[in-house]
């Protein structure tokens, strides 16, 4: 699909070396560290920095026709609005830390009209109820994927070098379930968790739901992208789109999540090499989040017992990372400080 390099880690060395001789004992910045490598090996700049946008994507899902959340789906498109708006808790974070902000319509239920910060590109009224049908075809899969890769082109077009992502969708636990079961062959009961805080009641449906699914489509499930046709939701689609092509951009890209961290296992799935750009932002309190960053080997920069998804986790990441670039950038070496060890 797009063709991703392998970033240069042969300068690992001299990067590390450049880390360790600043003025701190080795080591000491913990995972900063961690990050100011991975950004200057994919950048291969004396000075590094992160230019970040987010886009959230919107869709609503089939399987919401059952009651497995506590919204009803319309609470897809007033979230929406929400964002458009500037009332939610993503604008409040984004705000802060001065980070531009799009909202993408991947296929809600209703038709949405042209606003400012608002990016059409649906695949549908949502997608079919994957437990009883393949949520979408293979063309819109692809067509997802193609859709979401051009945001980031746009977005790299310009000058944007680190693609921080966010969804909304009535049901997308669910989907995310799925598809995490169907990718590292689990059970539902391993990969469901209680999404907005449903009740045991819906708890027992929407496990029972998801391993329905996953035995009526199991046969798909050695291709990645008949498994996202099969069991996922468009703004996924999309989402996986953009971080292949980010990622062949060589832009960064910021993992929030349960349900981005999902399309980030997709996305591995379809290119193992996608990993490489990854920065995962927090662990989610979302009971299958954590199986997922041991699975992609991830150390997330933060854990706040946060759910919420909207790409607050990745918003609340970004200072973290300006911080991992501003030492490596700015700190004196032992050298140029006069220090001695």
């Amino acid at each position: 699909m797009y063709p991703i390099q392998t970033p240069d880690y042969s300068k690992d060395s001299s990067i590390q070396a450049r880390i360790d001789n600043k003025t701190k004992p080795p080591g000491a910045l913990g995972l900063l560290e961690t990050i100011a490598l991975q950004i200057a090996r994919i950048q291969q700049a004396d000075k590094i920095e992160i230019r970040p946008e987010m886009l959230i994507f919107a869709a609503d899902h089939g399987i919401a026709a059952n009651p497995v959340s506590i919204a009803p789906q319309a609470v897809t498109a007033q979230m929406v609005q929400n964002f458009l708006a500037g009332g939610a808790a993503i604008n409040c974070f984004c705000s802060l830390n001065q980070i531009p902000l799009q909202v993408v319509d991947a296929g809600i239920l209703a038709e949405t009209s042209p606003q400012p910060g608002l990016i059409i590109q649906r695949l549908g009224g949502g997608t079919d109820d994957f437990s009883v049908t393949d949520a979408m075809s293979v063309e819109q899969a692809n067509l997802g994927l193609e859709l979401g890769g051009k945001l980031a082109e746009e977005l790299h077009s310009r000058g944007v070098n680190t693609l921080s992502l966010g969804e909304m969708g009535i049901g997308n636990t669910s989907s995310a379930s799925a598809l995490m079961g169907a990718l590292l062959t689990l059970t539902a009961e391993e990969c469901v968790g209680r999404g907005t805080g449903i009740n045991n009641e819906q708890m027992s449906l929407k496990i029972s739901l998801i391993e329905k699914a996953l035995k009526l489509h199991e046969n798909k499930f050695s291709d990645p992208i008949q498994t996202l046709a099969a069991v996922g939701g468009f703004e996924i689609a999309q989402i996986t789109g953009a971080m292949l092509r980010a990622a062949s951009l060589g832009m960064l890209i910021v993992v929030d999540g349960f349900i981005i961290s999902c399309a980030a296992l997709l996305a591995t799935r379809i290119n193992p090499d996608v990993r490489h750009y990854m920065v995962f932002a927090h662990r989610s309190h979302e009971a299958g989040h954590k199986r997922i960053l041991e699975h992609l080997a991830a150390e997330p920069l933060l854990d706040l017992g946060m759910r919420l998804g909207e790409g607050t986790g990745a918003a609340l990441s970004i200072p973290l990372l300006r911080a991992a670039c501003s030492f490596f950038n700015d700190m004196a070496s032992l050298e140029q400080a006069g220090v001695t060890v």
